[in-house]
């Protein structure tokens, strides 16, 4: 199908993107467009107007700074994917295709908050941050306080997501995802990495209406006991015709038995 009709404006800069959408409240911003093209065109989503940020320099790159790495928002996956941060190199393997990966950007993912993301595991075991600038100036929003649903995230309208920060001094990271055959999107997905002072974090993707921190797993390894069973709740989980609550909960049980086998 075909899109319905909409205005289409490109912003240069984050101060004349943040101007946009104050002076048009129902502009959606798009990015690499691999989640709200599709969307468009079967009209699920109908924007009158869109605000294209793919081009805003400012966003794009990778930096260190101390003890983090900075990402640009504007950084696409196959940037983070030939690049030294922590984890995401793993991850961004995992989405898509190299035409999603060369187009796509982890801001855009990240604030998109696909149940089925691959980034936001990664973004919760790592501890991220994330810096967001609206009318009201900048703020920092820690992972725990950005994925709120399904398919939202702390990103309030008229703000933008400019960059991700990611602690840069871990020892060890893994990402174990077992995938839809068609799309890539996780079914489920583990991330387990070992922090600078040695202790585990691990989140899981897929089978919630959001991203979730392992708390059950990281209890068990930190305390010395194996991986065991029962990670998560069936009853909280997410059940389709790909995949039951029953099987996704089994599902987390074996990707992280086999992500913390590597960390």
């Amino acid at each position: 199908m075909y899109p319905a009709n909409f205005d289409y404006q490109k912003a240069s800069s984050v101060a004349e993107a943040l101007a946009v959408m104050a002076a048009n409240p129902d502009v959606k911003v798009i990015a690499g467009g691999h989640s709200l093209l599709p969307a468009m065109k079967l009209r699920l989503a109908q924007p009158p107007a869109l605000l294209d940020v793919w081009g805003i320099e400012e966003l794009k790159g990778i930096r260190r700074e101390g003890d983090w790495f900075v990402v640009g928002a504007m950084t696409t996956h196959a940037d983070v994917l030939r690049s030294e941060l922590p984890l995401f190199p793993e991850v961004a393997y995992e989405v898509g295709d190299p035409m999603v990966r060369n187009r796509g950007t982890i801001g855009g993912s990240l604030a998109h908050a696909d149940p089925s993301a691959d980034y936001p595991a990664a973004a919760l075991a790592l501890g991220a941050e994330f810096v967001i600038r609206g009318p009201e100036g900048e703020r920092t929003v820690p992972a725990g306080e950005m994925f709120l649903g399904m398919f939202e995230s702390a990103v309030q309208p008229g703000e933008l997501l400019t960059h991700v920060r990611i602690p840069a001094t871990v020892q060890a990271s893994a990402y174990e995802k077992f995938k839809h055959p068609a799309s890539h999107y996780a079914i489920v997905g583990v991330a387990v990495i070992r922090d600078a002072n040695g202790q585990i974090r691990a989140a899981y993707t897929g089978a919630g209406e959001k991203a979730e921190r392992l708390h059950r797993l990281e209890e068990r390894l930190n305390s010395g006991q194996p991986v065991g069973t029962g990670l998560v709740e069936s009853a909280t989980l997410l059940g389709d015709r790909f995949a039951s609550p029953e099987y996704r909960a089994h599902l987390v049980d074996v990707l992280a038995e086999r992500a913390a086998a590597r960390v």
